[in-house]
């Protein structure tokens, strides 16, 4: 069974500095590019940073390109996004995502980023 386990998300001030972890299981971890995703309030779903399976190649939405950075440790089937100098607009519901089968999402872990 395919299980993405989000955890890392809180509360942080404006300037601030989070790490979101992603736990994969049931699939083969190193085959697939992983995504982060986030959603907030009112908005739609978007698309934040995503990762080649072997890591060597990223893509970051403009709104985050420079302070977010994904990466992915294969060997602990893990995906992570650094966040630094977070805004107020990083404030959402963030999910890790994995085109594995029909795709597959994590439960998702909130980000909340207020002074």
């Amino acid at each position: 069974q395919v299980q993405l386990v989000e955890s890392g998300g809180g509360l942080v001030q404006p300037g601030g500095s989070l790490r979101l972890s992603c736990a994969a299981s049931g699939f083969r971890f190193s085959s697939y590019p992983m995504n982060w995703y986030r959603q907030a309030p009112g908005k739609e779903r978007e698309l934040v940073a995503r990762i080649r399976s072997t890591g060597g190649g990223t893509y970051y939405a403009d709104s985050v390109k420079g302070r977010f950075t994904i990466s992915r440790d294969n060997a602990k089937n893990t995906a992570y996004l650094q966040m630094n100098s977070l805004k107020s607009e990083d404030t959402a519901v963030y999910y890790c995502y994995a085109g594995v089968g029909s795709g597959s999402w994590g439960q998702g872990t909130q980000v909340t980023v207020s002074s």
